[in-house]
């Protein structure tokens, strides 16, 4: 008689969770493993990060005719987005709480050309670090004044620029007392849906790096660094926002490293 294997929720259910000293001690041990070793790329399975087995298709990928993905995909025009949209301080009555900033940046190729006419969604936790999501159970409060969601379209220089609220950090389960670094999620489209890249964005300075598993899942420091936007005061405008800049590179030895496949963390 085969044994079943067990549903992978359940290897996250679990009273007893791990203190943060087991999970940076996975952490050291697993980066010191790559250092001896040869460049092993993106790893699929980072056990500090106790729900990647999760966050990844576990059996064969089918094949699919691309034209008809593109055919059933959602699809996007450019004159659905708005330019309001860019704004996730607006579309209400009143003012979001927190630290109004500015994003911008541009999204090049690994050459460092433009690529224009790019459909750029972001989304992002409130100041007070909760998402508008029925599945966010964070007791902080959700603040009626803020989005949470925008989207633009890059121009010819391939640039972008929002206007949003700094995050807060915020608990999830994977171990005792974790807590995510600030963070804003990216998708790029590219020229057709199955093109679309998601990635994060931190803060410059954030002293959770150290502690946060699923930003030490990522193998090499130098791509996590590329993840940190940096910080622009000639971007900051005086007594409204601060402004930070970051690059989005699609290809190449700098390109920006992505999820595998869309988590809500």
């Amino acid at each position: 008689m085969t044994q079943q294997a067990p549903a992978p929720e359940s290897l996250l259910a679990t009273a007893v969770q791990d203190e943060q000293s087991t999970i940076s001690r996975e952490i050291a041990e697993l980066h010191a493993e790559r250092d001896r070793g040869p460049g092993t790329g993106v790893e699929i399975d980072f056990a500090p990060y106790r729900s990647s087995i999760l966050r990844h298709p576990t059996k064969n990928p089918k094949l699919a005719d691309p034209e008809a993905i593109e055919l059933t995909s959602p699809a996007y025009g450019q004159r659905d987005v708005a330019r309001i949209e860019s704004d996730l301080t607006l579309q209400h009555t009143g003012e979001p709480l927190g630290e109004r900033i500015v994003v911008t940046g541009r999204v090049l190729d690994g050459w460092g050309r433009p690529v224009r006419n790019q459909l750029i969604e972001i989304w992002q936790a409130n100041a007070a670090g909760r998402y508008i999501h029925q599945r966010d159970q964070h007791p902080a409060p959700l603040d009626p004044n803020f989005t949470g969601a925008g989207r633009v379209i890059t121009g010819d220089d391939g640039s972008y620029r929002f206007t949003t609220i700094k995050p807060g950090a915020y608990p999830w389960k994977n171990h005792r007392n974790a807590w995510r670094p600030a963070h804003i999620h990216f998708s790029v489209f590219g020229s057709a849906f199955t093109q679309r890249i998601v990635t994060q964005m931190y803060f410059p300075g954030d002293p959770l790096f150290a502690l946060d598993p699923i930003y030490q899942s990522i193998p090499n420091q130098a791509d996590r660094e590329r993840l940190v936007a940096a910080y622009d005061h000639d971007l900051t405008s005086p007594e409204f926002s601060l402004g930070y800049r970051w690059d989005i590179v699609l290809t190449g030895p700098k390109a920006i490293w992505s999820e595998p496949e869309e988590g809500e963390h």
